[in-house]
């Protein structure tokens, strides 16, 4: 009999899969694994990054806490060994843990509390990455060709990747299925992390042609002139190489026509991972799906991420485990911060784990059992630090009211209203008649943080590692073990007892 109170716990992370474009939140990609999964999941259909960046948005649902509040303000910051992550508490509540993919950590520390990683991290683990604050180009940042080479490819490194990745996945599994790794009785948990459908916006042949030109929508909002654009939105564009630049319709349909293929491809690697964990007989698992944060996808003329508007900030949540919770909608807003106590709630349902920092999310048990929570918040916090910010960047939505503030004098701040305004065209900042909101949000901002502190910490941590980057890089890539060679037969094991005691059956057999 399955244990439902300590159940196996499958997290799968998808880079840069905007919650727009899938069709259980009103997209027209083809998904057909995961629109079942959803089909049988919680869907929280306000669910947020905290920083719209890759290793930032990582470090702060892995931490429960703002990227901010741990030192990793940019793609090229390093999580302290010191900071406890999910893989460490659901350690300490007996689970055996994994990791699988692309995670961005940078520093010596690749592991961060998991027993096991199975792959190397796609991208450097090092300072390499840490940009110029005086640089107005990005030197780490997409250009043009993200647009002239958008299309249907034979291979390209992502996809190798992703591969291997799933390879390692469905390999991982089965061994967790013969109790390889575990002790008797043991939980696991798994975070299992591809890299797309982040930019190249290639895909694999087959994946481009599941979608014929007609299917490929443009964007809602098109191009804004820069004399209308807020700053910032202005300043992104001239790290892509896109300022004066105007993309075809052709141009922007490929591009988006090759980010759709790609979701499809994510879709039937996921599906390959459910397979081999129903192939494995391994039901008592929750299965969490999500991503790191969205793509604008040439909304108002922007692409890629660290942007507050909703195509690159709002993130896919599904949460699976038919056997305690129900399918159902969330609308309420959540975070990646709250995956950690949300985690560490289902594998230690007692609570005699204390977490030994103060969290800045909650466990979304109460809205996973009934959908509604009377003492949760209803309130998201987000960062932007990165390239193209002159001061910090901040985020606040509660309810439907979303403010956008810091910045400096000279990024006006910005109060949308989605209940009116779901595109975020109308900025309401000066509206006499939501005051009061505006108010209570910049309350909650002040609260939140102190931002002249936080620049101060921001730019002191640029110039220490731009100074260690001017010396050498670190080896700090991470080299997998050869997990292979527990897999094949060596002295000391006698041949019918390697070949036949690992057996997995069949289901029936």
């Amino acid at each position: 009999m399955a244990d439902l109170s300590r159940p196996n716990i499958l997290l799968i992370q998808a880079d840069q899969l905007s919650a727009s474009v899938l069709p259980w939140h009103g997209g027209v990609t083809k998904t057909p694994h995961l629109s079942k999964l959803a089909e049988t999941s919680v869907i929280f259909d306000a669910a947020y990054t905290n920083f719209p960046l890759c290793a930032p948005s990582r470090a702060a649902m892995m931490s429960g806490r703002l990227a901010s509040e741990v030192g990793v303000y940019d793609n090229a910051a390093d999580l302290a060994s010191s900071v406890p992550t999910f893989a460490h508490y659901l350690r300490a509540a007996g689970y055996h843990t994994a990791l699988i993919g692309k995670m961005h950590f940078i520093g010596p520390d690749q592991l961060h509390g998991f027993d096991e990683r199975h792959t190397t991290d796609i991208y450097p683990s090092t300072f390499a990455w840490t940009f110029d604050p005086k640089s107005a180009n990005s030197e780490i940042a997409n250009d043009l060709r993200a647009f002239t080479t958008a299309g249907p490819v034979l291979r390209n490194p992502q996809l190798d990747f992703d591969e291997e990745v799933l390879h390692q996945t469905k390999s991982k599994l089965f061994d967790l299925a013969r109790g390889r790794s575990l002790k008797e009785g043991q939980p696991w948990h798994l975070t299992v992390s591809f890299t797309h459908p982040h930019p190249p916006y290639q895909c694999p042949v087959e994946h481009w042609d599941r979608y014929t030109d007609d299917e490929i929508d443009l964007p809602r909002v098109p191009s804004i002139p820069e004399a209308e654009a807020h700053p910032y939105s202005t300043r992104l564009r001239e790290e892509v190489s896109l300022r004066g630049v105007e993309l075809s319709d052709e141009q922007i349909r490929n591009a988006r026509h090759g980010y759709f293929g790609a979701v499809s491809y994510v879709d039937d690697l996921v599906g390959g991972v459910l397979e081999a964990l129903r192939a494995s007989n391994q039901e008592n698992t929750v299965v969490i799906f999500t991503s790191d944060h969205g793509d604008m996808l040439g909304e108002r003329g922007l692409w890629y991420k660290k942007l507050f508007f909703e195509d690159a900030c709002r993130v896919p949540l599904l949460v699976n485990f038919p056997q305690r919770f129900g399918a159902t909608r969330v609308t309420a807003n959540v975070s990646h911060v709250d995956v950690l106590p949300t985690l560490l709630a289902i594998a230690d349902p007692s609570s005699q784990i204390e977490p030994v920092d103060h969290l800045d999310g909650t466990s979304l048990i109460p809205l996973l059992e009934t959908g509604v929570d009377p003492d949760h918040t209803d309130t998201v916090y987000a960062e932007n630090l990165a390239e193209g910010t002159i001061r910090p960047l901040v985020m606040v939505k509660r309810g439907a009211m979303k403010l956008v503030t810091g910045g400096g004098p000279d990024d006006p701040d910005q109060l949308y209203d989605l209940s009116n305004d779901p595109i975020e065209m109308l900025n309401r900042i000066d509206d006499p008649g939501l005051a009061r909101e505006l108010a209570k949000l910049e309350q909650l901002a002040s609260q939140r943080w102190n931002l002249d502190e936080l620049h101060t910490e921001v730019v002191t941590s640029h110039r220490r590692r731009l100074f260690l980057r001017s010396l050498s890089e670190p080896a700090w890539g991470y080299e997998p073990p050869n997990y292979a060679s527990g897999r094949v037969l060596r002295d000391g094991t006698q041949f019918n007892e390697w070949l036949y005691d690992s057996l997995l059956l069949a289901p029936g057999d």
